[in-house]
């Protein structure tokens, strides 16, 4: 083996994008390219924050959540640095430091830190927006491990949880709350729950599904502030609602990429680190960024696991495949048209859950009278607690809503990820919730997205199937389909049991 000086990789954060990236560094680890370090200020090693309100409510034991295993990585040679926090980078000297006094040498570094809950400007509550949030307590954002645990404990002493936020994670939070027999409050500001992403006819829909789930929605509200006692939360104060009361306050109200240590080291930062094509954030290609901290190539953090897990196995092969500039070298122009994925293949957005079953992609806020390009179709039959409404532009779908019709929902993302054109007749389509049709009208090629979360597609789960995977873990851990929110688990049964002999 060579015995010229290893390059130093160093990696600030340790999230389930940082794990994937750490794994497809680790061949190179063992050849000798280099030495790699991973700094963390949670004393975790990488867990799947998806499932943390399950965590929350008691479905999920809080070990399921793991997603690499610390110990064989620090048997493969990475330096792990977990409940360490960096505080100031150099890049001059190429030096990052702790908050333990310590300093850390590296040639190319990767910051991977995410993004932290948005704290709404409400009296009583630290707002500082690039900064850890302090909050009071009774009052959490649900991102940590830690955060699962308190709000667990609420529960589990039959307190009344009030969920801030009508966004996708507030209302995943309240239905799992509910569905382990809670009876959770999701307070929001809009007329209706998923307000930017869903029109008013199906948001009315989606308010109803989710209070016959359980959740009690409460809409329309300007929260003010936060009243407590020396020993916690006690309600939130409103302008037109009065106080609502309760025993802890889940806020969910998005997200803000975590720039600050970058910006602090003279990197440019807008909604993230900025970065190039390749992922570069600097001038030298030495300082790389990825995941929810990463404005790529002018496209603003995805917030999701398929794009930045697409953007760490990009970055591995990178990393593996070009040298850092030696000391004084000048950068070497990287090949534009290797670009890195900024972000995933489309804006569908599905929730799941006690009955209610919701898939909207596109913009679906244009009315069926209006003049245009677009031709809308509805039906709506909220007794049933069914809804669609369709919109194309030259019969080619642009934007859908389905609630309460699930198999017309999965024709309808294959649609609209493919570009197709919809029958002239729509109405055609509720017949696909018809028991008595066949499984599928359209057949999902190798290619289509499965897995959403993760972006595994057809074709990687039935490989993984013939290779001899026989459960969803196993499935699982050959190409990550099913490890994220678990929506895909029933596809992926299916195609188990049709591989099983007869």
């Amino acid at each position: 083996m060579s015995q010229k000086i290893r390059e130093r990789l160093l990696v600030i954060g340790f999230g389930p994008v940082a794990a994937s990236l750490i794994e497809g560094l680790l061949p190179g680890l063992a050849d000798g390219l280099f030495t790699l370090d991973v700094v963390s200020a949670e004393e975790h090693a990488a867990y799947n924050r998806v499932l943390l309100a399950e965590v929350a409510a008691g479905a999920t034991p809080a070990g399921h959540l793991g997603m690499i295993d610390p110990l064989r990585l620090a048997e493969a040679g990475v330096g792990l640095h977990l409940g360490e926090t960096v505080t100031r980078v150099d890049r001059s000297r190429r030096l990052v430091f702790l908050d333990s006094g310590r300093t850390l040498a590296y040639d190319r570094l990767v910051f991977a830190t995410g993004a932290r809950p948005v704290v709404p400007t409400l009296n009583g509550l630290d707002f500082a927006p690039h900064a850890e949030a302090n909050l009071p307590a009774g009052v959490m954002a649900l991102r940590t491990l830690e955060d699962a645990a308190a709000l667990n404990r609420v529960l589990v002493s039959g307190g009344r949880v009030l969920v801030l936020g009508g966004g996708i994670l507030g209302i995943e939070a309240a239905l799992a709350m509910a569905e382990a027999g809670h009876r959770p409050v999701l307070v929001h500001h809009g007329a209706a729950p998923l307000g930017r992403a869903v029109d008013a006819d199906g948001g009315m829909l989606l308010a109803r599904s989710l209070r016959a789930a359980g959740v009690e929605v409460v809409s329309g509200v300007r929260a003010t502030a936060v009243r407590r006692t020396p020993s916690g939360f006690t309600a939130l104060a409103t302008e037109d609602h009065g106080e609502i009361a309760g025993d802890a306050l889940l806020i969910s109200c998005g997200v803000r990429a975590r720039t600050e240590l970058a910006a602090g080291c003279g990197l440019k930062v807008g909604r993230g680190i900025q970065t190039n094509e390749h992922l570069v954030a600097d001038t030298e290609n030495r300082v790389f960024a990825l995941g929810d901290c990463a404005e790529v190539a002018g496209a603003a953090p995805a917030g999701l696991l398929a794009p930045g897990w697409a953007q760490a196995a990009w970055l591995a092969e990178f990393l593996l495949k070009h040298r850092a500039p030696a000391p004084g070298e000048p950068s070497r122009p990287l090949d534009p048209g290797t670009a890195a994925p900024a972000r995933g293949s489309s804006n569908v957005l599905m929730l799941k859950g006690l009955g209610l079953e919701l898939v909207v992609a596109g913009n679906v806020m244009a009315g069926p009278w209006e003049e245009g390009r677009a031709r809308v179709s509805v039906f709506a039959d909220p007794r049933a607690g069914q809804y669609l409404k369709l919109v194309t532009e030259d019969e080619v779908l642009t934007g859908f809503l389905a609630i309460g019709l699930p198999r017309t929902g999965a024709e309808l993302v294959l649609a609209f990820e493919r570009g197709s054109t919809l029958p002239r007749d729509r109405s055609t389509l509720l017949r696909l919730d018809d028991p008595a049709m066949p499984e599928s009208l359209v057949a999902a090629s190798a290619d289509d997205q499965l897995c959403r979360c993760t972006g595994a597609t057809h074709g990687q789960v039935a490989r993984a199937v013939e290779e001899g995977c026989g459960t969803v873990a196993e499935v699982g851990s050959a190409c990550r389909a099913g490890t994220g929110c678990g929506g895909c688990r029933g596809k992926i049964e299916a195609m188990l049991r049709v591989s099983v002999p007869a």
